[in-house]
């Protein structure tokens, strides 16, 4: 999908990947090379890192904090910081999604506020969004 120059990542496309899961490991690897080699631009959230990071933190696993952090910075993929403008949109998200989680709002206001054509994500229920387009691992075409 190389139409898509901007792609917000959600937390499932950075656990696939880092973490080589046998699912979606090699599928994740194969999109983000995609989205590289058209020229898109990955961004994400600090609701991402604190998503990833929990339990690597958890079973005090140095190496896969690294790995992360290595990981945004060897893509240059920014990470935008949840502040009030996204905090309002996640609301009004949540008030007409309501079954949406907190977090899942957050992510996708900030999808919204950095002006992204894409919500990547492995969340089903996620696609009933319509803002801009919420696509799963599986959905992804090349």
């Amino acid at each position: 999908m190389t139409e898509y120059k901007k792609i917000f990542l959600d937390t499932a496309p950075f656990i696939y990947f880092l973490d080589a899961d046998e699912r979606y490991g090699s599928r994740t690897r194969d999109i983000f090379e995609c989205i590289l080699n058209s020229r898109g631009q990955l961004l994400t959230s600090t609701i991402t890192c604190e998503e990833y990071l929990v339990y690597p933190y958890r079973t005090n696993n140095q190496e896969k904090v690294d790995a992360f952090f290595d990981f945004i910075s060897d893509l240059h993929i920014p990470v935008y910081p949840i502040d009030i403008e996204t905090a309002k949109i996640a609301a009004l998200i949540r008030a007409k999604y309501k079954d949406f989680k907190g977090m899942d709002a957050l992510q996708l206001a900030s999808a919204c506020v950095r002006g992204c054509d894409v919500f990547l994500t492995n969340d089903k229920q996620l696609r009933q969004f319509t803002e801009i387009p919420c696509i799963t691992i599986d959905e992804w075409d090349k």
